[in-house]
């Protein structure tokens, strides 16, 4: 059971018998700030956490006890809320009734489904509440989770109440520690709260900020609760003033009956009767000045106060911290720049107290009820988020500095700051120490002190123990926070920059329409017709996806030598070499090939045909087959993003002469691994009609070969080189530059600094080129990635991520080396077979799934226990009887829906028989009142025979004006 102790006013037994009505308070005004404003937290809480409470309150020398038991309810099968409700005298400790059997009833009631079985227990709970006057809340059989624990950790820490099975690790300490939620459950906590007799020191946020900054924020836009409560007072004024009018029309019409009858009682009557109308009628201009007010309140902007500051203290805990009338309902929510993911307002906190008339929230605390309005103050609050981070000027000055500073040395996000004790003073200094009295419940902000570094202060720490001579009494007043004033910034753009900012992104859009240009995909055979050799690694997702692709044109014939290639498994996986060697040129038929998945096209040249043709080496990652296109006397050319645009050209022999194709010249290259889905192009051209000669002049014009070349190594491999025979400081500077992609740097833009991350890399004609796309700017005034050159002065280096936190195409990056060219050196390719990890993770992870399946559906009286199916193997799993368990599941879901049927059968029909009795009822009714209506009329004209009254409404006419007038 969990208790709940208040030292409060208590409740007498009419206050007490209130606590079960939903929505019924007497502390709710618009400007009331007090707990328990709307009537919901005690029975919506209890309930959700156990399914019975007792309450004891003691009150002006009375004692009462209410018992709130669901288990009572569904024992006895009662559909109404029943709860017994006996009072004492709180001295005597007699009963305090008018019915002695109701109140042994109750009283039996409470010693039957209460904890306390006795009055002797019962009283003993009320001596618990020390003094006259206070309240305990006992809540049972609290709420088990699938496992047979409850749901609440009362045993884990002796100080506080967790929830169960919630690791510490990525949840926020106030999701999982009752109290970590109650420090901040108030913005401006004025009680103190103690778990397990150890007292919460709570916290007031805006006090535990670096550099804490408030903006006022004015908005039309919450006008949902303002409108509801003007229609309620409309209302309310329409009752009062109809209620003053019968008022007063009853004191007319009595002073007329009286008329010259001066006796005492008829004075004393009309008097009565005069002053109960002047006081109805004070009450409805009462009631219609609240509404004149909330009416005039309704076209008034509203407003709040957002304040914003640095978590110096654990910067992972940022956000917005939302309170509606000083209570917590919405915390760590992101906005604005930090929806963005980056470094930018990371550790921010913003704290706002929303009034009632703005925002109302939900029965149970914990989110809003007008989803539109809440979304407003979110984008509100990220827009003045975003002008702190720029008032405090954190990214200008760096934000890995700015960390460092405080000790945040790592960079993991989420690690804890350094604890060395220079640190933490650095810390301590920049926020001063905020502590409540225990007995004035003022606060208190003391001196900075070395010695009060990280010091425990005592759960009684009073006004006397404070350093400072002004403030250590508590007849001190209690001193405001300074919180400096911002004012959100709205950028006025001038027709120049307008069209300066639309032309930049024209721009924009150009470079990327070219890029898309440059980039031709293919998507089948014959596609690659319209490109030059290239050289991919595609994902084991492309090679399914081939499949369902058109059918490739059909290739020419197969050497015999490989049609006739044995078949068998591949061999192990081995590690892709670092280079490929050169295929040379070699007129002997094609060597036996031990690769099952490789695939080779050859293409057969006419002998007067100088046309450009494609050679293709593909190296996948589930197939594992490298495919090879090549024509006789083929030239290869790389692209220009990777070596430059070198042009080459040779002399070819006759296409005659050799059908084999025949790759001269080789560069070295080092394939990225299987699970990269980069891909790097080698584009060739060739000109059959080019005579030695012309080949020296072209030579000497590009300054570069590179060509491919296929031999005979033995029967049993196949090897692959290229080879560059000018190009090694270019290759060099390419695989440094390439290195780059993925560092965390800061860009100045428009004389501001901004954290981004380097994307791609491009080799310029005089320097690298690096495009940052950055964590967060202002999309009104910048562009959210630039090109920039690198060392220059617009750019600077940050700390580079962690590992486990470095981008994939980083990791990628570093994988993929241009090796020096080689022109002697062959290293053989064997075929990739490295395809997805092993099957048994897969399997492991099913068996997992399945575990998790079975368990969510298990059936009450299974033979096989939760405890048991989670350690159960594959292999028992296997063997696990799921005939049984369907059967038996299917049984208790039909037996719910047959308790669920028979439930609304009853409820429908019990509705019919009200629904019947009710149209009895106003029938009879009805025929009441037109007998009471024709008897009226016989008076009337018994009294005045010239009156003509025909219909209902002319009688109800004639009868509301006699009452008004008084005629």
């Amino acid at each position: 059971m969990l208790c709940f102790l208040d030292d409060g006013t208590g409740m007498d037994s009419n206050e007490a018998a209130s606590v079960i009505q939903f929505g019924k308070s007497a502390k709710r005004s618009p400007e009331s700030t007090q707990i328990g404003q709307y009537g919901n937290g005690l029975k919506s809480g209890s309930m959700r956490i156990g399914k019975d409470f007792i309450l004891f309150t003691k009150k002006d020398n009375t004692m009462t006890c209410l018992l709130l038991s669901r288990t009572f309810h569904e024992e006895e099968g009662i559909d109404e809320v029943i709860v017994p409700l006996p009072t004492w005298n709180a001295r005597s400790w007699e009963p305090v009734t008018d019915n002695m059997e109701k109140f042994s009833i109750e009283t039996e009631l409470i010693y039957k489904y209460s904890p306390f079985k006795s009055e002797q227990e019962v009283m003993e709970q009320f001596n618990k509440i020390c003094g006259e006057k206070g309240t305990l809340v006992i809540i049972f059989n609290l709420k088990l989770m699938d496992n047979g624990e409850p749901e609440l950790d009362v045993t884990s820490d002796p100080q506080d109440i967790q929830m169960a099975e919630t690791p510490p690790e990525g949840t926020k300490p106030e999701r999982r520690s009752f109290r970590a939620y109650a420090a901040v459950l108030y913005i401006d906590p004025r009680m103190r709260i103690f778990i397990n007799g150890h007292k919460v020191q709570t916290k007031r946020l805006s006090c535990c900020l670096y550099k804490p900054r408030m903006y006022k924020y004015t908005s039309n836009r919450f006008k949902t609760r303002a409108e509801q409560e003007v229609k309620k007072a409309e209302h309310m004024a329409r009752i009062a003033e109809e209620k003053a009018r019968e008022a007063e029309s009853k004191a007319r019409a009595l002073e007329l009956r009286l008329g010259g009858d001066l006796t005492r009682e008829s004075r004393v009557t009309l008097r009565q009767v005069q002053n109960s109308a002047i006081t109805m009628r004070r009450e409805a201009d009462v009631k219609k000045r609240i509404k004149d007010a909330k009416q005039r309140a309704l076209k008034e902007p509203k407003e709040l106060n957002f304040i914003f500051g640095v978590n110096i203290e654990q910067r992972e805990l940022d956000g917005m911290f939302i309170y509606n009338c000083s209570r917590l309902i919405k915390m760590y929510e992101k906005v604005g720049p930090q929806l963005e993911g980056g470094m930018a307002c990371g550790g921010v906190v913003g704290v706002v107290d929303v009034p009632y008339l703005v925002l109302e929230p939900t029965h149970n605390k914990q989110d809003f009820a007008d989803a539109k309005e809440y979304r407003h103050l979110l984008k509100a609050m990220g827009e003045h988020l975003a002008q702190y981070w720029k008032d405090v000027a954190i990214a200008q000055r760096g934000i890995i500095k700015f960390w460092d500073e405080f000790g945040y040395l790592s960079a993991n996000w989420n690690q804890p700051p350094s604890s060395e004790l220079r640190y933490k003073r650095r810390r301590a200094m920049e926020i001063p120490t905020t502590i409540q009295c225990d007995v004035c419940l003022k606060w208190r902000t003391l001196p900075f002190q070395l010695s009060s570094v990280e010091k425990n202060y005592p759960d009684t720490w009073v006004c006397s123990m404070n350093p400072d001579p002004e403030q250590d009494r508590c007849e001190a007043a209690e001193q405001k926070q300074k919180v400096p004033l911002g004012t959100l910034k709205k950028d006025l753009k001038s027709q120049e920059e307008k069209q300066k900012q639309l032309t930049e992104k024209i721009r924009q859009q150009q470079e990327k329409l070219e890029a898309l240009q440059k980039t031709t995909p293919i998507r089948s055979q014959a596609d690659l017709k319209k490109l030059p050799l290239e050289v991919t690694t595609r994902p084991a997702e492309e090679n399914t996806q081939s499949q369902t692709r058109p059918q490739r044109p059909r290739s020419p014939p197969l050497p015999d030598v490989i049609k006739n290639a044995p078949s068998r498994p591949p061999p192990p996986p081995v590690s892709l070499p670092k280079s490929i060697s050169q295929l040379k040129k070699s007129s002997s038929p094609w060597p036996n090939i031990s690769t099952p998945k490789l695939a080779s096209m050859l293409s057969k040249e006419e002998a007067s045909t100088s046309r450009t043709h494609q050679h293709t080496v593909t190296a996948g990652k589930s197939n594992s087959a490298l495919k090879t296109l090549a024509k006789p006397g083929t030239t290869t050319k790389p692209p220009s993003a990777v070596l430059q645009s070198p042009k080459s050209s040779r002399e070819t022999p006759s296409p005659k002469a050799a059908k084999v194709p025949a790759l001269k010249k080789s560069a070295t290259v080092k394939y990225p691994q299987a699970s990269t889905t980069r891909k790097r192009t080698l584009n060739t051209t060739e000109d059959g009609s080019e005579d030695e000669g012309e080949h020296k002049k072209e030579k000497a014009k590009r300054g570069k070969i590179v060509a491919v070349k296929e031999e005979k190594k033995d029967s049993s491999e196949v090897v692959v080189e290229l080879t560059d025979s000018a190009g090694e400081e270019d290759l060099a500077e390419l695989k440094k530059a390439q290195k780059d992609k993925g560092l965390h740097v800061e860009v100045r833009v428009n004389k501001e600094w901004f954290t981004g991350r380097v994307t791609a890399v491009e080799m310029g004609k005089h320097a690298v080129r690096w495009k940052v796309k950055f964590d967060y700017v202002p999309t009104d005034t910048t562009p959210r990635d630039r090109w920039v050159e690198k060392g220059s002065e617009d750019v600077r280096l940050m700390k580079p991520p962690s590992p486990e936190y470095q981008a994939p195409d980083t990791q990628q990056e570093g994988e993929f080396v241009v090796a020096e060219p080689s022109t002697s050196d062959c290293v053989r390719i064997e075929p990739d077979t490295t395809g997805p990890s092993s099957s048994q993770e897969t399997v492991d992870l099913l068996v997992q799934i399945l575990r998790n399946c079975l368990r969510y559906f298990l059936p009450p009286n299974f033979p096989i226990s939760k405890k048991e199916l989670s350690s159960m193997s594959s292999e028992g799993l296997l063997a696990f009887p799921l005939k049984e368990y369907f059967k038996q599941y299917e049984v208790g879901l039909q037996n719910l829906c047959n308790s669920y049927q028979t439930r609304a059968d009853a409820r429908a029909k019990a509705c019919e028989e009200n629904l019947r009795n009710s149209e009895r009822k106003l029938k009879e009714t009805e025929e009441k009142l037109q007998k009471l209506r024709t008897n009226i009329v016989a008076l009337l004209q018994k009294v005045q025979e010239d009156i003509d009254i025909n219909t209902d409404d002319e009688l109800d006419a004639y009868i509301e004006d006699l009452i008004t007038k008084g005629d």
